[in-house]
């Protein structure tokens, strides 16, 4: 069966014993973590010949910087910096460079930006006191979900980890406060070091060692589990194709299967028949969006089976096998949304069997029932109204009700909401949310209100 997710669509996972699924190779974006060189063809190299003849200010070199960045005039530019308006960068900046050389300025300008935008990640008492670059404050898991992982590592006894494309090490950081031992390996040696950097800014060196090398030699035998973050994202943005991830997802599961146990991180998008037989496929959404989805492999985890996690609650569904198709019949009472992990785990069906309910459509996943329901998988609503889909309709019904705050949410529909409030001239003191999808294939709209905490 095929739910339609809004923007995009999931396909039913097809049973675990058919064994290994194969999935063409269509193109690689390059070596593993590929990295210029810094050997002797490194342009960095005054011996290399490849590089430029005369002199440069050493600091437009990223590792140079980043190296000043943490020497005591950097420390202090960045301790100054910490609180400092980006609209006002201009005129910091030319106050700074009567002080301090301008190439270290930049540099610490540069940084300050990526610690703000790293808060919403990490928060601000590890944002101020790490490091970044723009691809791992970009690529960098967010602490609620590394923690969440980390924990589900510690729970299953492990106690040493190879974090394989390790980044800025984010999860390295989450695995070592848990308690296990972390050897953190990244190809790029500027990342490298800035994840040596963290680690010691958190005092945490004593649990990650980080290596600068290449994924694909690292022996990971005397580890009790490997984690592998491949990098999904290329010159020309997102990577969609798991083979073209890097390294590649079939690269990464060979990995995960000689370890006694494994976790994969991938884009939560990925479609179901691209996850190998042998794992456990977790997606997990924090404060209702999804964020990634996991590939758990080894002793503990259910081979097969789908599960979709909710932080900060950590509320968790999981089925073991593909569930049935759900019953489809009318609107009711009541209309559940469910959280965007459960729909991409396609564990709806689960809901519609929880709730007593129905699909509203065979191909959207909107449940309904005519008595209440509380999940913490759905937000529920009380409808209040239905109507086919007409703009006029609509229009003179929110007028009626005298609706000023219109919520509007879509799935099956073409329609853009900004468009819809614009047409609908709203003004009033009372709120609606409307619903724009389909009932039996039917373009509709349906009128409600969240169901308030109280209710059963």
């Amino acid at each position: 069966m095929i739910l339609d997710t809004g923007s995009s669509r999931t396909i039913t996972r097809p049973d675990a014993a058919a064994g290994p699924r194969t999935v063409p190779r269509l193109a690689h974006n390059g070596p593993v973590n590929a990295f210029a060189p810094t050997g002797p063809t490194d342009p960095r190299d005054p011996s290399s010949p490849s590089a430029p003849s005369g002199a440069a200010d050493p600091l437009t070199d990223p590792l140079a910087a980043f190296t000043a960045l943490r020497a005591p005039e950097g420390t202090a530019l960045l301790t100054e910096l910490r609180s400092y308006d980006p609209a006002q960068e201009l005129a910091t900046a030319t106050r700074l460079r009567r002080s301090h050389p301008a190439a270290l300025v930049s540099a610490a300008l540069g940084q300050a930006r990526l610690r703000q935008r790293a808060v919403a990640k990490f928060g601000a008492e590890d944002a101020y006191r790490m490091f970044f670059t723009p691809n791992g404050v970009e690529q960098a898991t967010r602490t609620s979900v590394a923690t969440y992982r980390a924990g589900r590592f510690a729970a299953a006894g492990v106690r040493s980890v190879a974090d394989l494309c390790c980044g800025i090490g984010g999860d390295a950081i989450a695995l070592a406060r848990a308690g296990i031992s972390v050897l953190a390996v990244d190809r790029d040696l500027l990342t490298a070091e800035v994840a040596r950097a963290n680690a010691a800014a958190l005092g945490l060196d004593a649990l990650i060692e980080v290596r600068c090398a290449d994924v694909t030699e690292i022996d990971t035998a005397a580890y009790d589990a490997v984690f592998v973050d491949p990098a999904r994202r290329g010159g020309r943005g997102r990577i969609f194709d798991p083979e073209a991830y890097s390294p590649p997802l079939s690269w990464a599961t060979g990995a995960a299967l000689k370890a006694p146990r494994a976790a994969l991180k991938i884009a939560p998008g990925i479609p179901h028949e691209a996850v190998p037989a042998q794992a456990e496929a977790e997606w997990i959404s924090d404060g209702g969006d999804v964020k990634e989805a996991v590939l758990w492999f080894g002793a503990g985890f259910t081979a097969g089976s789908c599960r979709a996690t909710l932080l900060p609650s950590g509320a968790t569904l999981s089925a073991p096998a593909t569930l049935p198709a759900p019953p489809v019949g009318p609107v009711g009472r009541y209309l559940y949304e469910p959280d965007g992990a459960v729909i991409r785990a396609h564990l709806v069906a689960d809901i519609v069997e929880r709730s007593g309910g129905r699909l509203i459509d065979e191909t959207i996943a909107y449940v309904t029932s005519d008595e209440p329901y509380d999940s913490p998988y759905t937000s529920a609503y009380e409808i209040t109204d239905r109507l086919p889909f007409n703009m006029k309709k609509l229009k003179a019904l929110l007028r009626e009700r005298k609706v000023g705050v219109l919520t509007v949410k879509k799935r099956g529909s073409a329609v853009e909401p900004e468009e819809l409030r614009r047409k609908m001239k709203l003004q009033g003191p009372n709120a609606a949310t409307v619903f724009l999808t389909r009932v039996a294939g039917a373009p509709t709209m349906l009128i409600g209100h969240p169901v308030r905490p109280e209710m059963p």
